[in-house]
């Protein structure tokens, strides 16, 4: 069974910053697109940046110019630095790596 690793959430004040990582199998890591994704609850999962193997990019409107997704593939884990956080933010994150999910990372932004 494919499992995903994912850790860095936590408690911010708007303005600050985080980092979640995603850790990955190396068999699939490879492969295609990765991407993280944000859930809030009541409404539907969103994608917030994917990053391909080639390290093409792309990213939400609303987080563009303040996330940055990464990928280092000498340790098959993926990052997403998320700078100038807003309480909008606060949302479960997920990691996608091929057809494979993360279990999830509570990001909580206060006001």
């Amino acid at each position: 069974q494919v499992q995903l690793v994912e850790s860095g959430g936590g408690l911010v004040q708007a303005g600050g910053s985080l980092t979640l990582s995603c850790a990955a199998p190396g068999t699939i890591f490879s492969i295609g697109a990765m991407a993280w994704y944000r859930q809030v609850p009541g409404k539907q999962r969103e994608l917030v940046a994917s990053i391909t193997s080639g390290g093409t990019t792309n990213y939400a409107d609303s987080v563009k110019d303040r996330f940055t997704v990464s990928r280092d593939n000498a340790k098959n884990t993926m990052y997403l630095q998320m700078n100038r956080l807003k309480p909008e933010d606060t949302a479960v994150y997920y990691c996608k790596v091929w057809l494979y999910w993360g279990q999830g990372t509570q990001v909580t932004v206060s006001s």
